[in-house]
């Protein structure tokens, strides 16, 4: 087979193998990452993207030859480290992923690298808690707790101790816990009774709050709510949950993601089989119901099942236009808008649909849009660790500039984390103060709900 350059075909990915001993081999996962090294090196096109890169091209030109070879190999978590699998190389930047013989696939070589790093005792405690996201959400909803643990945290010893103890940037933002939790303050099921299905469509909605949503903005969940009603569409909220296990993912705990599969699947699943979309307000763990379980878990028919039932809202509200269904009776106008398309909304495969959403709203009322597709460098828990947290910053510059251009009425993200960590960055950086407002809040509020 002849060796070609460019993305010919579309991109395939591999299952991974994370169960096979062989996956956990620390030489073997070595001579992969030096292979997939050198090419990056030879290519050099994702520079840009995020840190990693640059921390490999410069560990490589620092060698006496400029190449791999040279680097040495304990050198290479220092690359590990810096990615936070945001997965826009393979899916938006790299020209050798599969079906390309070259066959590199950079973040699931990182996730392997992680992974071995986990199971040989390299995570501590203060990474393991903060990728605890069901642990420390407990808290949300309790009285007198809740307001005593946000206050806390805006003292400055308390940002000291959790320097110290869980390695957590001073300076960085942290999300607030939650009065009262979504799944205690939103209604089961909906006031809609009729399921009217669409040629895209399922009629009804089953909603996968998140631990976010849950346990911090419930609010985000409360106006998703809205938009269906408004819309007649009948909905549920998911029996019970747990995390998607995407913390646990960027930190290499993949017994901890089997986990959290095993608790979730068996009840999503029963949605999908009884015909409703599911619902997912954060980014990145539609992206886990979407991806990363289907590749861990191909031979599971329920994971199959809820891939193909798992939906982005806008990609469902979009699709829900496109079948005629949507109400378009848009009464507020929302000025001007700066928008955020996070990293793992981009590499769903799925198009730019919450832009296309406020293009909708723009035909009814006047909305001047500013869309920015770059990554925040928020990405999860690698923004508000301490050693990464200038990295994050740093990365996010060119976002905070574009989002602040012209000064905006509100800037908005579906990942509400790079929202706030864009609202902090372009407060840092005395840029035009906007309100922040999540997509889903925007459009309740161009209905005039």
């Amino acid at each position: 087979m002849s060796t070609r350059e460019g993305n010919l075909e579309a991109p395939t990915r591999h299952a991974i193998d994370w169960t096979s001993p062989s996956y956990y081999d620390e030489a073997a996962c070595e001579q992969e990452l030096e292979r997939v090294f050198d090419i990056c090196h030879g290519c050099r096109r994702c520079v840009s993207l995020c840190h990693a890169f640059p921390s490999l091209f410069d560990l490589v030109d620092a060698t006496d030859d400029g190449e791999v070879h040279g680097v040495a190999k304990q050198d290479y978590r220092k690359v590990v480290d810096q990615c936070y699998l945001c997965d826009l190389c393979y899916m938006t930047k790299c020209p050798y992923v599969p079906p390309h013989p070259w066959n590199l696939d950079f973040p699931h070589t990182m996730l392997r690298a992680k992974a071995i790093k986990f199971k040989s005792g390299g995570v501590g405690v203060g990474e393991k808690l903060l990728a605890s996201t069901d642990v420390h959400g407990q808290f949300a909803g309790i009285p007198v707790v809740v307001q005593g643990v946000n206050a806390l945290n805006r003292t400055k010893p308390m940002r000291r101790l959790l320097d110290s103890g869980l390695h957590v940037h001073p300076d960085a933002w942290l999300p607030e816990l939650a009065s009262s939790r979504f799944r205690w303050s939103a209604r089961k099921q909906g006031s809609a009774t009729v399921v009217t299905n669409g040629e895209r469509t399922p009629g009804k909605v089953a909603i996968f709050s998140t631990c976010y949503v849950n346990y911090n903005e419930p609010g985000i969940g409360h106006d998703l709510i809205r938009l269906l009603e408004h819309n007649d569409i009948p909905y549920v909220l998911v029996e019970k949950e747990k995390c998607c296990g995407m913390p646990k993912l960027e930190l290499g705990d993949l017994d901890a993601v089997a986990a959290h599969k095993a608790a979730n699947m068996p009840v999503l699943a029963k949605y999908a089989k009884e015909g409703y979309a599911i619902l997912s307000a954060i980014p990145s763990c539609t992206l886990m119901f979407k991806q990363e379980l289907p590749l861990m878990f191909p031979e599971c028919t329920d994971t199959q099942r809820v891939k193909e039932a798992m939906f982005d809202p806008f990609e469902y509200f979009i699709a829900r236009h496109k079948d005629g269904l949507l109400k378009t009776d848009f009464k507020q106008q929302l000025g001007k808008v700066s928008y955020h398309i996070p990293c793992h909304g981009r590499v769903q495969n799925i198009g730019k649909k919450t832009e296309e959403m406020f293009k909708l709203i723009g035909q009814k009322v006047t909305v001047q849009l500013n869309t920015v597709e770059r990554c925040s460098g928020h990405a999860g828990t690698y923004g508000v660790k301490t050693l990464f947290h200038p990295i994050a910053m740093k990365i996010g510059k060119p976002v905070f500039r574009s989002m602040g251009k012209d000064g905006p009425d509100f800037i908005s993200s579906d990942c509400q984390l790079a929202g706030h960590h864009i609202e902090q960055g372009m407060r840092v950086n005395d840029l035009p103060a906007a309100k922040l407002a999540h997509p889903l809040s925007l459009v309740r509020f161009a209905y005039g709900l």
